[in-house]
């Protein structure tokens, strides 16, 4: 028996630890969105798996048994075609999604159903920061009179896509105190997000209460219905009944 576990988030490399530890026989997939992904003491695979059919193929040749999607909660096309995928083949699938952030009376957030969204709320002259990736900047078009900042973890392969916006090059973990300091120095007056959850990112929104700056929070893509589990020790238990 052989679990695949789908990962590319803090949990998914946690869970394939632990499980890994306890003796599961796993193997751990990472898309390759990031250049230089922390290193796995655990087997693992870089790289797209060339489609529904590639992905169908993987799972037969590997001997794949059960899958334990712990992606981004905005990776909702690899999730989609994965539930999708094990419920065609009957392989055991489950879903590990971490709870959305919620707001608190201290902060000012705009929940957004996308990213073209963000124009219908932020006023021309407003520096924004885009904490939102480089695959969806095309979706900010419309924000053409503000100032745009873009941070990401590799340098951009090409220039950024709008006369008005530029890249901030980082790789966290970032401290709140960091956050602060950064959004002071660049003038940021709207933080963009998308409602991911954890804790790992969650300092730049303490940082953005801090200051009382407004954000935009964009909800989350609908996802499939499939087993899904909220909790690390609960993905884990999955993993173990099903590896």
């Amino acid at each position: 028996m052989t679990l695949l576990i789908l990962s590319g988030t803090g949990e998914g490399r946690q869970i394939a630890t632990d499980l890994h530890g306890q003796g599961v026989d796993l193997v751990v997939s990472l898309a390759g969105e990031t250049r230089k992904p922390k290193q796995q003491a655990v087997p693992t695979r870089i790289g797209g798996f060339g489609g529904t059919q590639g992905f169908r193929d993987f799972l037969n040749d590997a001997k794949i048994t059960a899958v334990l999607d712990a992606t981004h909660p905005f990776a909702n096309n690899i999730t989609s075609r994965t539930a999708q995928v094990c419920a065609d083949l009957a392989v055991p699938y489950c879903l590990y999604l971490r709870p959305p952030w919620a707001a608190n009376a201290e902060d000012d957030w705009t929940e957004l159903s996308d990213e073209s969204d963000a124009a219908q709320h932020i006023k021309a002259g407003s520096t924004v920061f885009l904490a939102t990736g480089r695959k969806t900047l095309h979706r900010f078009a419309a924000l053409s009179k503000c100032r745009l900042i873009c941070r990401q973890i590799d340098p951009p392969d090409g220039a950024f896509p709008f006369e008005n916006g530029e890249y901030l090059i980082g790789r966290p973990p970032f401290s709140v105190s960091d956050e602060i300091a950064l959004f002071k120095r660049l003038n940021v007056d709207w933080l963009i997000v998308k409602n991911a959850g954890g804790s790992a990112s969650f300092s730049k929104l303490e940082a953005a209460r801090a200051l009382q700056l407004k954000v935009g929070m964009i909800k989350r893509p609908k996802m499939p219905v499939a087993t899904t589990v909220s909790r690390i020790e609960q993905a884990i238990q999955w993993g173990k009944a099903h590896g």
